[in-house]
C-alpha cells in the first residue's frame, strides 16, 4: 500500500491509497504527489457535510497545469463514504486530472450506478487513515465567492509539501 501525506496548514493527513481497485486514479494520484505537483496548491472548495476539493489550483485561484484525463474507474464498487478519496471531474465521467475530494460524509448518490452521464459517479481511490480531523477542521472555516468559484476559503489552506511512502 502507498500512502500520501499532505502537510498542510492546518496540519498533517494521511491517504491510504488503493491500487487494486483503483489502479489507473491511484497512479495517477500518486504521480502527481511525487512529482510535487500538490504543493502549493489549495483547498479551494469545502462544503461542510459534502466535501473538502482540492488539487488543482493555486493562491489567487490559479489553475495548475495537469497531465491529460484518465478513465473514470468509479464502477469499482468503492462507496463514497466519510473519510474516502474520489477523482473530482467535469460533467464528463472520464475528466478527471489531479482534483480530488474527500467525503465529509456518506454521500452514495455519488457512486456508479450506470455508465450514462448521470451514473457514471465519482471513482474512489483511498481513504484518509490518519489527520480526519484536520479535514473536519476545514469544514468549519469561513467560505466565499472568489473568481467564479463558490465555497472557497477566506483563507487559503495550503498544501505545503507532500511525502510519499510505500507500506508493506
Amino acid at each position: 500500500m502507498t500512502q500520501v501525506v499532505f502537510h498542510t496548514t492546518l496540519g498533517d493527513i494521511t491517504i491510504e491509497v488503493d491500487h487494486k481497485n483503483a489502479p489507473m486514479s491511484a497512479a495517477n494520484f500518486v504521480q502527481y504527489a511525487e512529482d510535487g505537483f500538490y504543493n502549493g496548491t489549495i483547498f479551494h472548495r469545502i462544503i461542510p457535510n459534502f466535501v473538502v476539493q482540492g488539487g488543482g489550483l493555486e493562491p489567487g485561484m490559479e489553475n495548475k497545469t495537469t497531465r491529460a484525463p484518465i478513465e473514470n474507474e468509479a464502477d469499482n464498487g468503492i462507496k463514497n463514504l466519510k473519510g474516502s478519496l474520489s477523482m473530482a471531474r467535469t460533467m464528463d465521467p472520464n475528466s478527471a486530472t489531479s482534483q480530488f475530494f474527500i467525503n465529509l460524509k456518506d454521500n452514495d448518490f455519488l457512486d456508479h450506478t450506470t455508465k450514462t452521464p448521470q451514473g457514471w459517479g465519482y471513482a474512489v481511490f483511498g481513504r484518509i487513515i490518519d489527520g480526519m480531523d484536520v479535514v473536519e477542521n476545514m469544514a468549519k472555516v469561513a467560505t466565499t465567492s472568489r473568481q467564479g468559484h463558490q465555497d472557497v476559503p477566506v483563507e487559503d489552506i495550503l498544501v505545503e509539501n507532500t511525502t510519499v511512502k510505500s507500506a508493506e
